[in-house]
C-alpha cells in the first residue's frame, strides 16, 4: 500500500506542472511562497515509537518501535522508560498492534505470513523469551471474543480453523496454551461475553440484513432474540458489553432515530435509559471504568471529536486533557484507574504519547512517534460544511499548503481525497497522506459524500445504490464547492483515494473526465461482481 501510495503521490508531482502548462489562470497568478519540502520518509517511514500503553498492574510501558528496521514490541519499567528493552524479534513482518494480558504477565499481539491476513494471536513473557504462537493452526484467523481483569489467567478467543466460515469460542490458559472448546459456531456473526468470560450474547445475521441478538445460558441460545434491527440500523447499533456485575448492557442504538445515541439496557427486563445523544453525529468512541465496567462518557464526532460525560468523577479529566492537548485518545488505563496513556491527534503536528497520573495531577510526555517532523511546516486543517446539490450538508475537511494564504492569494491545484469504506469517514487529525500532498503544495478536500458513517443512518443509507451516482455528484458539488471559492485552480484538480476511494477515482475519471487532470486509484475495485466473488469466506458472517 505505501508503495503504491508514494507512485501515486509522485505521478501527481509530475502532473501539477504539466497541468499548469495548460492553465492560463495559474499563469496569470504567482505562485504563493512554496514551505521547505519535507522528506517522505519522515512521513510514510517507521514511526520512532507508536501506541504507547501502561500495563493493568501500572508497573509497565509498552509500545510498538522499529528493531532491525521492522516494526516490534517494546517493554520498560513505568518508572525508567530509558530502560527499555524490546520483547520481539520479527525480521520481516512488522508488527501493528498490541495489547497487555489481563494479569501483567505477557504482551499479546496478532500478525500474519506475508499478508495472507490469516491472523495468529501471539503472547510473549514481559520477562523475556521467544514468542508463542497461541493460535497455531493454517488458515485460520483468529479473534479476541472476551477478556477480564476478573479472570486474568485467560482469554476467550474465535478461531475458524474447522469451518472457514465461522469462529468457533475457546477458553486459552495464557500460561500453558492449552484451548478449550466452549462453544462451537453454527451460524453467528460473534459473542458478547460477560466479566466471568461467560457466554451472554450471540449474534446472527438476519434476512434484512440487519442483526439478531439472543441471550444465552453456558452454550444455549434462546430461540428468540432479545433485540433485532435490520439493515438501516445495521452500520449504527452495536453493544458495547457488560458491566462488571452482569446486569447492565451499554448499547449504541439507532433503531427508532437518526443519530446513534449510547444507550443502558437493564438485561433482566431488556429496559433501554438513554445516556447521552448528539443530534449530528453518532458514538464513535467510549471511555468504560477497567473494574466496575461501568460508562463514564462517549465521543462524538461531527466537525471535531467532543466527549460527553455520563459519570462525573472523569469530568475534571477530560476537561484538562482536552485543555493541554487538543485532541487526544485514550490508549490504556491501569486496573487502580490511577494512571492513564493518551496520545494526541492533532492535524499540524505529530503524535505524542503521554503518562497521565491522576493522583499526582502530572501529566508527562513519553515521547513523539515522528520526532523528525517536530517543527517542520505541517499544515492546519479546516473544517468546512459544504451543501450538495440535493441539499444536503457535506462535513468535509479543507487543508491549505503553509503559505499559501487563507484564503489562497491564488487559485490552487488541488486533489480530492476520498476515503475508502465506503462505509467509513474522514476525520480531523493527523493525515500523513494530507501533508504529504499539502507540503507539495496542493490544496487537499476530504469530504463525507453520502454513504459515509458516524453522521446518522440517514445520511449513511442515503449512499444505498448511489456507487457512480448521488456519491459521485457529491464529489462533484465539493469540486465546485473549492473552484467557486477560488481555492482550486479548475484545469489542475485530481482525484485520488483507495478501496472505494480508489472506486470513486475511477468513476471520477470515466464519467467526468473534463473535472480531474489527474487521478491515482489505490486498490480501487473495477468491478463489483468480481469484487464480491472474491471475499474470504469468513466475510459470511
Amino acid at each position: 500500500m505505501k508503495a503504491l501510495l508514494t507512485a501515486g503521490v509522485a505521478l501527481l508531482a509530475a502532473a501539477a506542472p504539466l497541468a499548469a502548462q495548460t492553465s492560463p489562470q495559474a499563469k496569470a497568478t504567482p505562485a504563493p511562497m512554496q514551505a521547505p519540502l519535507i522528506d517522505r520518509a519522515k512521513l510514510f517511514g517507521n514511526p520512532s515509537r507508536v501506541q504507547g500503553l501502561v500495563s493493568p498492574d501500572g508497573k509497565w510501558l509498552s509500545w510498538i518501535a522499529p528493531s532491525g528496521g521492522v516494526l516490534n514490541v517494546w517493554v520498560a519499567p513505568i518508572g525508567a522508560p530509558d530502560q527499555a528493552r524490546v520483547l520481539t524479534a520479527e525480521k520481516t513482518r512488522p508488527i501493528r498492534q498490541h495489547s497487555w494480558a489481563p494479569d501483567s504477565s505477557m504482551i499479546l499481539f496478532i500478525n500474519d505470513a506475508g499478508g495472507d491476513e490469516d491472523f495468529h494471536l501471539f503472547g510473549v513473557p514481559v520477562s523475556g523469551g521467544a514468542p508463542r504462537d497461541l493460535t497455531p493452526f493454517a488458515k485460520t484467523r483468529a479473534t479476541i471474543v472476551g477478556t477480564s481483569n476478573r479472570v486474568p489467567d485467560r482469554i476467550l478467543v474465535g478461531l475458524n480453523n474447522r469451518d472457514p466460515r465461522w469462529h468457533d469460542v475457546h477458553s486459552l490458559d495464557l500460561k500453558s496454551g492449552k484451548l478449550t472448546l466452549v462453544m462451537q459456531n453454527e451460524g453467528y456473526a460473534g459473542f458478547i461475553a460477560d466479566d466471568d468470560l461467560d457466554l451472554r450474547v450471540a449474534i446472527r445475521p438476519n434476512r434484512e440484513g440487519g442483526q439478531d441478538y439472543f441471550r444465552m445460558s453456558g452454550t444455549s441460545v434462546e430461540a428468540k432474540p432479545f433485540l433485532t434491527h435490520g439493515l438501516d440500523d445495521s452500520q449504527t447499533t452495536q453493544p458495547l458489553g457488560f458491566t462488571a456485575d452482569g446486569k447492565t448492557l451499554y448499547w449504541i442504538d439507532s433503531r427508532g432515530r437518526d443519530t446513534a445515541a449510547a444507550f443502558a439496557m437493564d438485561f433482566a427486563s431488556g429496559r433501554m435509559t438513554l445516556l447521552a445523544e448528539d443530534p449530528r453525529a453518532d458514538v464513535d468512541g467510549a471511555m468504560v471504568n477497567p473494574l466496575s465496567g461501568k460508562l463514564e462518557a462517549v465521543s462524538f464526532t461531527y466537525l471535531k471529536p467532543d466527549w460527553k460525560v455520563i459519570d462525573p468523577t472523569v469530568r475534571g479529566d477530560i476537561d484538562r486533557l482536552d485543555r493541554e492537548l487538543g485532541n487526544w485518545v485514550l490508549n490504556a488505563r491501569t486496573d487502580a484507574d490511577d494512571r492513564w496513556t493518551v496520545a494526541t491527534d492533532n492535524p499540524d503536528r505529530p503524535s505524542a504519547t503521554y503518562l497521565y497520573d491522576r493522583k499526582a495531577g502530572t501529566l508527562t510526555q513519553l515521547f513523539v512517534s515522528r520526532p523528525e517532523l517536530v517543527g517542520l511546516p505541517l499544515a492546519s486543517m479546516q473544517p468546512v460544511e459544504i451543501r450538495a446539490r440535493d441539499g444536503k450538508t457535506l462535513v468535509s475537511y479543507l487543508t491549505l499548503p503553509v503559505g499559501a494564504g487563507d484564503p489562497p492569494k491564488a487559485p490552487l491545484p488541488m486533489v480530492l481525497l476520498v476515503h475508502g469504506g465506503p462505509w467509513a469517514r474522514d476525520t480531523y487529525g493527523y493525515d500523513r497522506e494530507v501533508q504529504f500532498l499539502a507540503n507539495r503544495g496542493y490544496a487537499v478536500l476530504q469530504v463525507n459524500f453520502r454513504g459515509s458513517t458516524g453522521l446518522g443512518k440517514a445520511f449513511t443509507n442515503a449512499g444505498d445504490g448511489e456507487w457512480g451516482r448521488r456519491m459521485h455528484d457529491d464529489l462533484l458539488d465539493a469540486v465546485k464547492w473549492a473552484v467557486d471559492r477560488r481555492i482550486a485552480d479548475p484545469k489542475r484538480v485530481a482525484i485520488m483515494g483507495g478501496s472505494y476511494g480508489g472506486y470513486a477515482t475511477l468513476a471520477g475519471v470515466a464519467y467526468t473526465p473534463d473535472v480531474y487532470a489527474a487521478a491515482v486509484s489505490i486498490v480501487g475495485p473495477s468491478n463489483l461482481i468480481t469484487l464480491l466473488d472474491s471475499i474470504p469466506p469468513y466475510w459470511e458472517a
